[in-house]
């Protein structure tokens, strides 16, 4: 998996978060957390597929991050995403933030 951190500094995911890449995306976050200066934040907006290994991925990141006195933010959770964690009560593990912006607003310089 090629680095995927955006220019805001938050690591976007791929769309899907499953046994076939939970390996490298494990080792990307793991690197993000051990380097961070302070929160880590996860840009899951995209991800559309994740399986009990993706959902291992994130707690384990959360886990590694709370060794290191890190924080770990999940960014613009999908409502398909937001339902898993819920229901298996993984949501109290992490903070969430949008960034995403509402249509009717608008960005100026």
């Amino acid at each position: 998996m090629q680095n995927r951190f955006t220019d805001s500094g938050v690591i976007a995911l791929p769309d899907r978060l499953d046994a076939g890449n939970s390996a490298d995306v494990r080792q990307l976050l793991h690197e993000a957390v051990d380097h961070s200066v302070g929160d880590v934040r996860i840009d899951v907006s995209q991800v559309d597929v994740i399986d009990a290994a993706g959902l291992g991925v994130l707690v384990g990141t959360r886990r590694r991050a709370d060794q290191l006195g890190v924080a770990v933010v999940l960014v613009d959770v999908p409502p398909r995403l937001h339902r898993l964690l819920a229901v298996t009560r993984l949501s109290r593990l992490f903070t969430y933030e949008s960034i995403v912006l509402e249509a009717h607003q608008t960005v100026t310089a």
